[in-house]
């Protein structure tokens, strides 16, 4: 089995939400604002910019389970190297800890640990209002992916446009996005998967967007992307697997999971699309032959 991975700072805040006080929920939203960089500064500093005390730092700090803000701060330094961490770095690290088991069942346990892990943190209520977002007929969708995450993006795109109009997947070349910005609608929705290392064009892309009115939500990872700072929605995943490069195991789970409670909340319209859909294509078969 895989050695257990410890929760990220951001992870156990959300595991805690609950039972935070006014002042230590100013704390974890300033330091979401601008994760995990907020939370390096002194503690005077950090305290200042969230408008709350030094000591309701301090007992936030142990109310996470660590011993002070150094030993925070320490594991959100660690949270830092970790986004930045390229293939190489990555492959060497993993070799040099990988367990003597096959790589099928390193891969496995990692994937199935990071599937429990991101479902233990996830808030379904975040969840449930993304959903609701890409379901609303009225707004059009807009769905954008990074060089590793184009894919989960490309195929999240072809199964939601199958279940409802209005989708569409913004595309790489980058030469394009003004044109796709000037399209966008007050009220539209931006879906971006980021993942680290994180792409700065991306971050550009959907602040402006958001300036045009459209409601920014964010796939990512436990690190979180700069994205976070912006979006009205982030659903933060476990992807960290024993291989050169992330994994997408999780992030194609949740796409597929929003695609099915958009047509499970809409059924009578996506059967009707999809019966249309059906005949068209059957159509065009014959027209063919």
């Amino acid at each position: 089995m895989s050695a257990k991975r410890q929760s990220t700072v951001a992870e156990k805040l959300r595991m805690k939400a609950g039972v935070l006080t006014a002042a230590e929920k100013k704390l974890m939203a300033a330091l979401f604002a601008d994760y995990p960089v907020a939370g390096l500064s002194s503690i005077t500093d950090f305290a200042r910019l969230a408008g709350v005390s030094t000591p309701s730092v301090l007992r936030l700090a142990k109310k996470l389970g660590f011993s002070g803000f150094p030993a925070l701060q320490e594991a959100l330094r660690g949270e830092l190297s970790a986004q930045l961490q390229n293939p190489i770095a990555k492959h060497e690290r993993w070799a040099a800890e990988a367990p003597d088991a096959h790589i099928l069942n390193r891969f496995a346990d990692a994937a199935m640990d990071n599937m429990r892990a991101s479902l233990r943190l996830m808030d379904h209520r975040v969840f449930d209002a993304v959903a609701r977002l890409l379901g609303a007929r009225r707004r059009s969708v807009h769905i954008m992916g990074g060089r590793i995450t184009g894919a989960v993006a490309h195929y999240f795109h072809t199964h939601l446009h199958m279940a409802r109009p209005g989708v569409h997947l913004v595309p790489e070349a980058q030469a394009a996005w003004p044109q796709y910005l000037l399209n966008l609608s007050r009220g539209d929705v931006l879906l971006v998967f980021d993942v680290r290392r994180y792409d700065a064009r991306m971050l550009d892309f959907a602040v402006s967007a958001k300036a045009e009115g459209a409601e920014v939500v964010l796939i990512t990872d436990q690190w979180m992307s700069p994205i976070a700072r912006i979006a009205g929605l982030t659903l933060p995943l476990r992807i960290e697997v024993p291989s050169s490069w992330d994994s997408n195991m999780v992030p194609l789970f949740v796409a597929e999971s929003l695609v099915a409670a958009v047509v499970d909340h809409n059924w009578p319209e996506t059967q009707a699309r999809i019966h249309r859909l059906e005949t068209i294509n059957e159509t065009l078969r014959r027209g063919k032959s």
